[in-house]
């Protein structure tokens, strides 16, 4: 019996099968969008885009904020066409009756598995992309984009060996539940950033956008670790000895991540709430010097008629 027998017995009775006959070709798939990202960075964004829209805005970061910034529109723009494009497969292949040879649409030769390896490209060349491409990147950012890099190739390399690697599908699947959740749970704290570069002053707007980032990262991880360990307990017989071992460690290795965000976003609001404060200080003093000019104007007239 499974540890969490509950609404599984779709993936127990799943056949072991190939995620796509594109898998071979995953090298190729992460190739094109490596390239893609770089023609849409160099010739568009950069080539005239970014300052045509942002103006002075952007050119009047240093090199190290403008990478950033428009690194940040490249994720958020990856995520929401990954999100657009996978989230159909993903949740018929994952939660429904769906396999990975089922067409993606009625009569097409292109199947659910085959949009999800180009997915997990995509989401793995923007991880690739932004270690490159960034000048500054926290630790922890390295460590989670290098084992999202590692363990998302590592489960479709795997599923080329399906009589040696038994569990190969539902590896894959799982990742695709990773991916999910931190693609929903970060998407917003991308264009967090956007905002604050493009309105650094308005401390009270951005404190409750940076609040918000908070929220999200945090139900984010609250809600992967939920559904990946129900799905990890419900599929307990099936995992080699390897997965059982190594699945938790990597999941409590991307959640201390995920919280590290969290915890950048709340220091980011309580610093915005500090400039919030500092400006109603500031105008409550202003307003008082205000009144006490405004107060001494007839003692100073009255002074002047007496001499």
């Amino acid at each position: 019996m499974p540890l969490i027998p509950r609404h599984t017995g779709f993936l127990l009775e799943k056949p072991l099968e190939s995620i796509s006959i594109l898998a071979p070709f995953s090298a190729l798939i992460l190739s094109i969008t490596l390239i893609v990202l770089f023609v849409v960075r160099f010739y568009i964004l950069e080539g005239f885009l970014i300052k045509w829209f942002y103006g002075n805005i952007y050119t009047d970061l240093n090199e190290v904020n403008r990478r950033g910034f428009i690194n940040h529109h490249i994720s958020a723009a990856t995520k929401f066409v990954i999100l657009i494009l996978a989230a159909y497969p993903f949740v018929c292949v994952g939660f429904g009756t769906s396999s990975f040879h089922t067409p993606f649409a009625h009569g097409s030769i292109v199947t659910m598995g085959d949009i999800l390896i180009v997915a997990a490209q995509m989401l793995i060349g923007m991880y690739i992309f932004e270690l490159i491409y960034r000048v500054k990147l926290s630790p922890v950012a390295v460590a989670h984009h290098t084992g999202t890099i590692l363990i998302g190739q590592s489960a479709i390399a795997i599923s080329l060996r399906l009589l040696r690697e038994p569990d190969a599908d539902i590896e894959f699947i799982l990742c695709t539940v990773w991916g999910a959740f931190d693609m929903i749970a970060e998407f917003f704290p991308h264009v967090a950033i956007i905002l604050y570069r493009v309105y650094p002053d308005r401390h009270h707007f951005l404190s409750r956008v940076f609040l918000v980032s908070c929220i999200t990262t945090v139900i984010g991880t609250t809600g992967e670790t939920i559904v990946t360990m129900w799905l990890f307990g419900s599929l307990w017989e099936r995992w080699q000895i390897a997965f059982k071992v190594v699945t938790p460690m990597l999941h409590v290795a991307f959640s201390i991540a995920q919280i590290h965000g969290s915890m950048v976003f709340w220091r980011m609001y309580k610093r915005q709430q500090r400039f919030v404060r500092e400006e109603e200080e500031g105008e409550s003093m202003q307003e008082i010097s205000m009144d006490f000019h405004e107060t001494s104007k007839p003692a100073k007239a009255f002074v002047s008629m007496r001499l």
